[in-house]
């Protein structure tokens, strides 16, 4: 493939618990040694990993399906995801493959999951004086988004990242202007739910890497600007039969199926989608939302353009913006309280988890657009969202180095007493229990 399109190097790409893409440069003439071998990196000096010094390398394995030429980065460039392994097996804390753990879950209950993601960022350069401004000196409206005049000003930068978008097949249909001054949304069809968080993370590094091209810099930080709405990472969430079963969408009531409860027009499946969801919200947080200035937008009570477009409670509803989960048809919804900071694929993750939590529970998500007397506030703060986490059993399996399932003892079985304490190093105390009293 790389042949084919005049490509001359690989970045062998995976991403660490924060999302940050970590990459090896690979000549073409090494490709088959890439695929057959994988590439190997040391997982502590890439940081968020859970490794220590003494570990061993974490080994790319590409996934050639993900294989993306990048001509508009650079002459001959081209990424392909990849998952990581160690000794030989896929690695349990990194997120492609959790991910991949929980399309497995969806697929034992007949169902995939389909993704569509909102990418939202601050173009900014630094001024004079070294502070970050706004790029377009001229973007400074009360009201900015849709702005024709701001979109017309910065039309280099968003028709070249839409091109690209284009030449790599992923179907863009709109670029704009969002709420914030600077702030911008561009959009491209929805896809398999690993395949759209591959390619989160392939436009977030292509976005940056053609603002760079022209002296600004793209920033997904959730709150860079305290008087400004934050970016989100908005994700459409919907589920589909798999081939086994019979085709087609899941969320939408059956023609001559039971009565819709609420008039969404949704499914059995599609309201305990949205209650597993809306259960599993604060826990979610910590996630989805996982730095503290993620909280600094949760958090806002007013911004420039009177709105913050931050959820705040684990509510539902229609085609309103102000819900935690947004219904905008029968056919998906829309979790609206991710941001900018999260990896693309934990959270992918862990509402595929939530959702399907409440599939199999058959919860009951009650009327939409009323906030029930049970329904929790999300979390102020980070310290917060990470002691709803550390109570949630279902948020927590989606993170299990292991599934809770199938036994620790049985994973572990053949470690080394000191690999077992270099585990112990970076796991919870709770799953090192678990592991004691297996064996």
């Amino acid at each position: 493939m790389a042949k084919a399109d005049g490509v001359r190097y690989l970045l062998a790409t995976f991403t660490t618990l924060t999302g940050k893409p970590c990459s090896k440069l690979v000549p073409v003439a090494a490709a088959d040694e890439l695929e057959a071998e994988g590439c190997g990196f040391a997982g502590y000096a890439a940081g968020g990993l859970g490794q220590v010094p003494a570990d061993p390398d974490v080994v790319a394995i590409p996934d050639k399906s993900s294989y993306a030429p990048l001509p508009f980065v650079r002459p001959g460039l081209a990424m392909v995801h990849c998952d990581p392994h160690v000794n030989g097996v896929p690695y349990a804390f990194a997120p492609r493959v959790l991910l991949r753990r929980q399309i497995a879950a969806a697929a034992d209950l007949g169902m995939t999951l389909s993704v569509g993601a909102e990418v939202e960022y601050f173009l900014v350069k630094r001024g004079l004086d070294g502070r970050l401004v706004t790029a377009d000196a001229a973007d400074d409206a009360d009201q900015p988004c849709y702005d024709t005049r701001g979109v017309t000003r910065m039309y280099d930068h968003l028709a070249a990242v839409s091109d690209a978008m284009q030449e790599l097949g992923w179907g863009p249909y709109a670029s704009d202007h969002e709420d914030g001054n600077g702030q911008f949304e561009q959009n491209f069809h929805y896809a398999d739910a690993l395949t759209t968080a591959d390619r989160v993370t392939t436009l977030r590094y292509v976005i940056q890497m053609l603002a760079e091209q022209r002296g600004m810099i793209a920033t997904y930080m959730p709150k860079p600007f305290t008087d400004r709405t934050g970016s989100g990472m908005h994700l459409h969430l919907s589920l589909w039969g798999s081939a086994e079963v019979g085709a087609g969408p899941r969320f939408p009531v059956s023609r001559g199926g039971a009565e819709d409860p609420y008039g969404l027009g949704l499914s059995r499946t599609g309201y305990g989608f949205i209650a597993g969801l809306l259960e599993h919200a604060p826990a979610m947080q910590a996630v989805i939302a996982p730095t503290v200035n993620s909280y600094k937008r949760t958090g806002a009570t007013s911004t420039a353009s009177g709105a913050t477009w931050a959820p705040r409670a684990a509510t539902y509803g229609g085609n309103d913006r102000t819900h935690l989960v947004r219904v905008p048809d029968a056919n998906r919804v829309e979790l609206r309280a991710g941001d900018g900071a999260a990896s693309s694929h934990l959270a992918a993750a862990v509402a595929l988890g939530a959702g399907l939590d409440g599939i199999r529970r058959d919860l009951d998500p009650g009327t939409p657009g009323e906030r029930r007397a049970d329904a929790p506030l999300l979390p102020r703060t980070l310290l917060d969202a990470v002691h709803a986490l550390e109570s949630d059993a279902v948020v927590t399996g989606v993170l299990d180095a292991v599934d809770p399932t199938a036994g620790v003892s049985a994973y572990y079985a053949e470690l080394k007493r000191e690999e077992f304490y270099s585990w112990h190093s970076r796991v919870s105390d709770w799953e090192v229990d678990r592991y004691l009293t297996s064996v």
